[in-house]
């Protein structure tokens, strides 16, 4: 793997390194963001990932990565975020990053969240030519139709856009299973790494997004089961 980290906390770098040289990536760091970004710009098929801080000189972490976003919808992004950030963590993911860690994290939960992006984004040839003579839609319900090969959902005929990796895959689960609730721990468990290293409300920060989505070709199908999870639900159908 071949990373780019975006990070201005010296120590933290320092300590990466140690970690990625031990996993055998290749790795380049930048404390400056604007000098981070222009690295990533003048090479973009070099990165397989890039972790970025949220506060650093020059340019600051949202701004690189809704940069990024103008070149390359694939390049996996990674947010490093303070702990309680809440409003930061949805605006990353709403800008495109495909998932953050909280600091201060351990290397090896954020070792773990590289892997698990950086395995989703790898496609090989015969997934390729699978995509090539999938049907139509293999995941319906009466409102929802999904290409899981595509990766292309709808609402009625109205196309859900701009979805992420992990919000497509969160939509397929739900739909593929009405009216069943789901806990985050179910979720994490399906659909992120298992075991899980991380805060479980990045679960609760993905469906907002997911349901911000939905919202603009239709009425909410993602309902709140209230101190357990959330299911699919939509209104009308059986």
């Amino acid at each position: 793997m071949n990373v780019l980290m975006i990070e201005d906390n010296e120590s933290v770098s320092e300590m990466m390194s140690m970690f990625f040289e031990n996993e055998g990536y290749e790795a380049t760091f930048h404390q400056d963001g604007a000098e981070g970004y222009e690295a990533y710009k003048s090479n973009p098929t070099k990165w397989d990932i890039v972790i970025l801080d949220l506060n650093l000189p020059s340019m600051d972490g949202m701004q690189i990565c809704h940069n990024i976003r103008k070149i390359s919808k694939e390049t996996p992004i990674i947010m490093l975020t303070a702990r309680d950030s809440e409003s930061d963590q949805v605006i990353g993911l709403e800008i495109g990053a495909d998932d953050y860690v909280t600091k201060p994290f351990s290397p090896i939960t954020l070792l773990a969240r590289m892997k698990a992006l950086h395995r989703r984004a790898q496609v090989t040839p015969t997934q390729e030519a699978e995509v090539e003579t999938a049907s139509e839609f293999d995941v319906e319900t009466e409102i929802i139709h999904i290409n899981t090969s595509t990766r292309e959902a709808y609402y009625k005929d109205n196309p859900i856009e701009n979805l992420t990796p992990k919000e497509f895959d969160l939509l397929v689960a739900f739909t593929e299973h009405p009216k069943r609730v789901f806990s985050r721990e179910d979720l994490l468990t399906s659909l992120w790494e298992d075991p899980f290293f991380g805060d479980e409300r990045t679960v609760d920060a993905h469906i907002k997004k997911l349901r911000q989505k939905i919202e603009q070709v239709g009425p909410q199908i993602i309902q709140t089961v209230w101190g357990v999870g959330y299911k699919y639900e939509a209104p009308g159908e059986e």
